[in-house]
This record gives structure tokens, sequence and C-alpha cells, in this order.
């Protein structure tokens, strides 16, 4: 029987790579994000097997409204991956943007807590079902002008071990990956340069998003009776947070 995932952020990075590698592993696919062109290039080239669903996920009635759009053929969802995020800034704190900490927290925590909350319930009826949150290594140790992005991805990490526990009772696998160094739009975003990832990726190799995406299907497509708890991947020349060994 074929599964249904749904990915959120799925318009670039870690989502686009995980929502094609989905596909490639026989999985229909529900495909969101706020860029609406970006999900019609993406349908145009994952055909029948893709779904977009087109909305703001800090918005829960936007959430709701989506998820309660669906055709009744993608209606059932087996597998969620949280992967919508990003950081905003890299400033001490007091020099911080609020603008940036609300996007964060309504993207990182908030909008993973309305997705999360209205998939489970259908997975907690059937008692079946899996769950994968795409931390980072920020939500394993902290690091300086990161703080609220940190923050985040420690919430991040925390819930991902609570709803282990609340979901444990209806059969419903949950889990994370979490990533260092990966070169996508996440230091263009983060830095709003276009010209950031020169510089930050410089002198070592980062990891690319079909490497987390790679992670992802591979928990996704594990025996019924097997959850991965977490994964943390990181390239050769990370050691941790700050620690990287760099050629210039």
């Amino acid at each position: 029987m074929t599964k249904t995932a749904l990915v959120t952020g799925a318009t670039s990075g870690i989502g686009l790579a995980t929502a094609k590698l989905l596909v490639k592993n026989g999985f229909k696919v529900i495909i969101t994000g706020r860029r609406k062109d970006r999900l019609e290039q993406l349908v145009d080239e994952l055909g029948d097997n893709a779904y977009p669903l087109n909305f703001d996920i800090r918005d829960n009635k936007q959430v709701q409204k989506a998820i309660n759009s669906l055709p009744e053929t993608w209606q059932t969802i087996d597998l969620l991956i949280n992967n919508a995020g990003l950081a905003a800034g890299l400033e001490p704190l007091h020099k911080n943007l609020i603008d940036d900490w609300e996007q964060m927290i309504d993207t990182n925590i908030k909008g993973l807590l309305y997705i999360t909350k209205i998939i489970s319930q259908q997975m907690v009826k059937r008692q079946s079902g899996q769950i994968i949150n795409v931390s980072s290594i920020a939500g394993k140790e902290a690091y300086g002008k990161g703080a609220v992005y940190c923050a985040t991805k420690h919430a991040v990490e925390a819930l991902t071990k609570a709803m282990r526990i609340d979901f444990n009772p209806y059969n419903i696998k949950v889990g994370s990956v979490s990533p260092g160094a990966v070169e996508t739009e996440f230091s263009i975003v983060r830095l709003k340069d276009l010209k950031a990832n020169q510089k930050v990726y410089a002198g070592y190799q980062p990891l690319a998003a079909k490497d987390i995406a790679d992670a992802v299907v591979y928990m996704a497509t594990r025996p019924a009776h097997v959850n991965i708890a977490d994964i943390l991947i990181l390239p050769t020349a990370q050691a941790n947070a700050t620690v990287f060994n760099k050629k210039n």
C-alpha cells in the first residue's frame, strides 16, 4: 500500500530534496510552502505523486484550512516531516531585531506545533503514523550570535522527546534529524545576503540537502518495530557547532 507523506517547507533545501527522494522511494507526497510558483514547478516535476498546499505555516487558520481542503485520496497522512524552519540574523542578543525573533519562533516552534496537532489527531485515531522533526546541531549546542535560533531548535528537541512519550500509546513513531552545516538557502536567509554562502561555506565541504534527505528517508523506511529517535549529521570538517577544519 502506498504511503502518503506531508513535507513542510518543501520549496527549497532539505524539504525539496526530501520530497523528491520520498517520491523515488514510492511515497505520495503533499508538498507545502509559501512560494506557490515553486510548488507548481515541483508538481510539474513529480507529477501525480505530488500534491501542493500553499500556505504560511505561521498562521494556524491557514494550516487548518489547507489540511481540511485535501481531496479524499490525500487525506490519510502516514508520515509528517516537520522541515519548515529558518534562522534570521547573526548578532549578539542585544542587537537582534525583534521581528527576526518573531519569525523564528512563529515558524520553528509554533508552525511545527500547528501542523503536528492537526495531523497527529488523525494518526491517533488510526493508531499508526510517523513524525520526523528536522532539528539542528543548534538544538544540542548553543553558540554566540544565535541565541534565539538555538532556543527554537532546543525547543524542537524537547518537543520531539515529549511527543514520543505522548504518542507512544498510539503506535506513532517520533524522531528527529539534526544537521550541522548544510549548504542550502539557510545562510542567505539568515544574513539577508545573496553572497553569504560563499563566505559561510568557504574552505570546507559542507553537507548537501540530499545528505539529510537520505537520513530522513532511511528513518521513514525502517520496519514497523524500529523507530530511529535521533540522528546527528555533520560534515567531516565540522567537529561541533563552532569548530571547523577550514583550509583557507
